[in-house]
């Protein structure tokens, strides 16, 4: 793995200099050597064991296919590992069966740095980061099938106490040697780490036999004000900036999943697509939507601040709120024109009363449907829905973007007539 990584930084460091013809050349010798190397045995056919086709052939644009092209326009919601492993899964299995919604976003590796299911691989197993709190996975998996969901595997991926307390040498370090903490008390590991990328990845290779037709990588960043302490902490980097490492990761991710034929998603703050770059925790909009096949911008109104398009107080506000947050999310996109990915962001379908009285408003139909109608109005038709808890709002008109998305095309079709 160590020459695979060699090449990895070297296609890295080719794409960052002047795009004569050799390095275009080189690029793509070194692509194709990273593709055949990561290719399992046999995996010329179709691939019995991940989600879909193996590889991703481009198009006849040059442009890579989507590895699922047969998956719905997704409407999801998300799961924890203790629903999905207890009796909430009842409920929240009646709550897709008897409505539009079709998939769920399921944690695999959680926020704490669990995997969340027994492995005996020996290459996860290693870092006795398993537990059961998903006791049989292959019965999930069965379960989803039989009620077609279209299933998800979130990864969290930088943000691990887990392994930071394992490995301190692969998180960051307080000057007297102790593992840094933030104020949640959460722990990160490196992104300059191979070993952390490698790690991740594993955990992804191996959701993805076990049937998850996507992987969707959350926590792709340095921790929050990362900036303003960078100088005082000891951790291991190289010259390349935070936004180059934290891109680059996506990138390596894609290439290792590919033979797999499972999509590729990143989780990223929404306020992302609105500012040239959050250099701080290494999140690039574009560079990162570069690398993926879904990019879901989390645009929570709670999580805006007072001034955001025009919002006192944007919680109040989903309609306006969210509908700011795609047209910048379709402006910031729009120089990777046929390249971009699809756009699924995550909305809320919770209350956020920590923003205080006279600051929030109680999540119910109207606010999440709200939402919804933005997305339909921009031209967005498909929404991941969070509530920590998984307790969703209910009687929600989920068909609300498709029809919005239908009327606004027919509208544009007799206007240009």
């Amino acid at each position: 793995m160590d020459v695979l990584f060699a090449l990895f930084l070297l296609m890295q460091s080719l794409m960052q200099s002047d795009q004569d013809t050799a390095g275009s050349t080189q690029i793509g010798m070194i692509r194709s050597m990273l593709a055949d190397s990561l290719r399992p045995d046999g995996a010329a056919g179709e691939n019995a064991q991940g989600g879909g086709q193996a590889g991703q052939p481009e198009d006849g644009r040059g442009q890579t296919a989507d590895p699922q092209p047969d998956a719905p326009k997704i409407k999801g919601i998300y799961v924890t590992a203790y629903s999905a492993g207890g009796a909430r899964m009842r409920e929240l299995l009646d709550l897709v069966d008897r409505t539009e919604l079709n998939a769920m976003v399921i944690d695999i590796k959680d926020d704490r740095g669990y995997i969340t299911y027994k492995t005996d691989n020996p290459e996860l197993a290693k870092y006795e980061s398993s537990q059961s709190y998903i006791k049989d996975i292959g019965k999930l998996m069965e379960t989803l099938r039989e009620h077609d969901v279209y299933p998800i595997a979130r990864i969290v991926v930088f943000k691990d106490s887990v392994l930071a307390k394992k490995r301190p040498d692969l998180s960051f370090l307080n000057p007297d040697g102790s593992i840094w903490q933030n104020r949640n008390k959460d722990h990160f590991v490196n992104p300059y780490m191979k070993e952390v990328w490698e790690y991740n990845v594993a955990v992804a290779e191996e959701a993805a036999r076990l049937g998850f037709k996507e992987i969707q990588f959350d926590y792709v960043r340095f921790p929050e004000g990362f900036e303003t302490r960078a100088d005082k902490l000891k951790y291991a980097k190289t010259e390349e900036s935070r936004v180059d490492v934290v891109a680059g990761f996506v990138e390596y991710a894609r290439e290792r999943l590919r033979p797999l034929g499972v999509r590729v998603s990143v989780d990223i703050f929404g306020y992302a697509a609105s500012v040239p770059a959050a250099e701080g925790i290494g999140q690039d909009f574009v560079k990162i939507s570069s690398h993926v096949d879904v990019i879901c911008p989390m645009v929570y109104p709670s999580h805006y601040s007072t001034g955001w398009f025009g919002q006192k107080d944007p919680d109040k506000a989903p309609y306006a709120t969210v509908k700011g947050a795609m047209e910048d999310t379709h402006k910031k996109l729009a120089e990777l024109g046929d390249a971009k990915p699809i756009i699924r962001p995550w909305i809320q379908d919770f209350t956020a009363k920590w923003l205080g009285a006279g600051h929030y408003i109680p999540y119910g139909v109207k606010e999440v449907e709200a939402q919804i109608r933005a997305l339909a109005d921009t031209g967005v038709d498909e929404f991941l829905l969070w509530n920590a808890g998984n307790k969703y709002t209910a009687d929600v008109d989920y068909t609300l973007v498709d029809k919005a998305v239908r009327e606004k095309d027919a509208e544009e079709a007799v206007s240009g007539a």
